[in-house]
Order: C-alpha cells, then structure tokens, then sequence
C-alpha cells in the first residue's frame, strides 16, 4: 500500500475523540462533532475546511484507511454501533447533513470492500440499499 497517504491525520483526530464517539454512537445520538474523520468521504464532495482536510483522495486511499490496523477496526465498529439501531433513522442518530456524510462513507468504503458486508448492511438498513450517486460519480462507477 502506498506510504505516502497522510492517514496520521484521522489517528490523531480520532485518538482525542474515539471513546466519546463509541459512547455517542451506542446511545442512538451524535451531540459532538467528529463526522468528518471518523466517517471520511472522497474528495470533491465537501467543501468546508475540514471536509477538505479528512477527504480521501480515492480507492487507493480508502483501501489504506481500511486496512490500517487502527484506522479499519475503528471504522467497522462505528458502523456496528450504527447498525445496532434498527428502530432509527440515520437522520435521528446523527442529524443533517451527516446523515449524508454518512452515505457517502459506506458507498465509498464498499466500493473498496466489496466482499466486506458491513457497509452494504448499513447501505441497505439506512438508504434502502441505495449508495451515494455523487461518490459512484467521482469514481467514475
């Protein structure tokens, strides 16, 4: 995997915040804001400062992000709290627009996992099945 991804960016984001986004995401609510790193999305869809600055610049990128050994299990374990919440929206977990950022991050991440259920579970439990046209668009998919 290339070394010249900047992925110490999301540890060091996520090492400040990591149990308290754990806690926020078992009790159904998001109340704090780390969206941006510790559900990242693809370059080209945000455009704010942070959203920039957490971007992943592609498949190549994705891939890095998954397989880091802090990175990958921190992010299946937010989206198994996430799925844990049969009884409510995306919406209601974690307001607008991160219920869209959220979108995004699974439609991205199962593009790079294909064989990987989860973000398909989550896909399918929170937008019907239905991925994020605008990253399948930036992917060229």
């Amino acid at each position: 995997m290339p070394s010249d991804f900047d992925l110490e960016r999301f540890v060091e984001a996520q090492n400040r915040v990591y149990d308290q986004v754990i806690q926020e995401l078992q009790a159904g609510r998001k109340r704090s804001h780390w969206m941006w790193y510790m559900f990242p999305q693809l370059d080209g869809l945000g455009h704010s400062i942070m959203a920039e600055r957490y971007a992943l610049s592609g498949l190549d990128e994705a891939r890095a992000y998954l397989g880091h050994p802090l990175l990958g299990p921190r992010l299946e374990a937010c989206v198994t709290a996430l799925v844990q919440h049969s009884d409510k929206s995306a919406r209601e977990i974690l307001g607008s627009p991160d219920d869209l950022k959220l979108r995004s991050c699974l439609t991205l991440f199962s593009q790079v996992a294909p064989d990987h259920p989860l973000f398909e579970l989550a896909l399918a439990q929170f937008y019907a099945g239905e991925p994020d046209l605008r990253t399948l668009a930036l992917l060229g998919r």
